[in-house]
């Protein structure tokens, strides 16, 4: 019988635990790589979403301004109610109920609407619904949360107290920071010098007033620097994303502008 002798041997435990050290080294490498693209995913994906909330935001705010002042009283043949159409484009506290008309950033001003983050819009929202009715709708910046709310117009109604009621407002853009106060005021001037030049927020609503002469800022219209005389209204939505930038550790900021255009026409010279 013949015997053959094998040459094969085993691994020593030596060579075992050197194996095993550069396999938990490569299985480290790999977790890292995968934890670093799965954070870069969330924060894209957050991005992506602070995104598309203040870009629906500010669509829906544009078109509401837009359709200010609709319907006239023009376009009605029963005008005894004045909650069946728009006395104004936009609603306006202190003076609605007597109407007298209040300044935007003048005297007697408007407080707090129509302000840098506080609107009253007086409009028809579904004008080709049938026996549809002249609603206020109100953007209100509380915190850092841009609120909408919709209410119908009552004739003798204050518009500020209707539309402060409870249930009225809900939130439309969360981590809005045009009006941002202490840390992460002084963290958004640290990281972008030039976003708040000054320190000074801008507002998420600049007027533009009709006057005969043309429109004009509503600060420099004169005896037109009212709610009613208001032709555009400029928006700026400043949000923040909830993750820091990977790298510098700096917040991420969406901003978006736009502009809504009164299309109706209240005032006759």
């Amino acid at each position: 019988m013949s015997r053959f002798r094998s040459n094969e041997r085993g691994f020593s435990l030596v060579e075992l635990m050197v194996a095993t050290a550069i396999f938990m080294v490569v299985c480290a490498a790999m977790f890292g790589l995968l934890q670093v693209s799965q954070q870069k995913y969330a924060i894209e994906s957050q991005l992506s979403g602070s995104f598309q909330e203040a870009r629906l935001g500010m669509d829906q705010i544009v078109r509401d301004i837009n359709i200010s002042g609709y319907p006239t009283a023009s376009l009605l043949s029963n005008t005894s109610n004045p909650a069946n159409f728009a006395v104004s484009p936009f609603a306006w506290d202190p003076g609605y109920l007597s109407g007298t008309d209040c300044q935007i950033g003048g005297t007697p001003l408007c407080n707090p609407n129509p302000g840098a983050y506080d609107l009253i819009i007086e409009t028809n929202p579904y004008p080709t619904t049938v026996n549809s009715s002249v609603s206020w709708i109100r953007y209100q910046l509380i915190g850092t949360t841009l609120y909408r709310g919709v209410v119908a117009k009552t004739d003798g109604t204050d518009p500020v107290t209707a539309t402060s009621a409870s249930g009225v407002m809900t939130p439309l853009v969360n981590n809005v920071v045009n009006y941002a106060t202490g840390a992460l005021l002084t963290q958004i001037t640290t990281d972008y010098p030039s976003m708040f030049p000054g320190g000074v927020q801008p507002p998420i609503f600049v007027y533009t007033c009709t006057t005969p002469s043309g429109p004009q800022p509503c600060t420099s219209a004169g005896i037109y620097n009212a709610p009613r005389y208001i032709s555009d209204v400029d928006v700026t939505l400043i949000v923040k994303t909830p993750y820091q930038d990977m790298q510098t550790g700096a917040v991420k900021l969406v901003e978006l502008t736009g502009r809504g255009h009164r299309t109706n026409s209240l005032v006759n010279w």
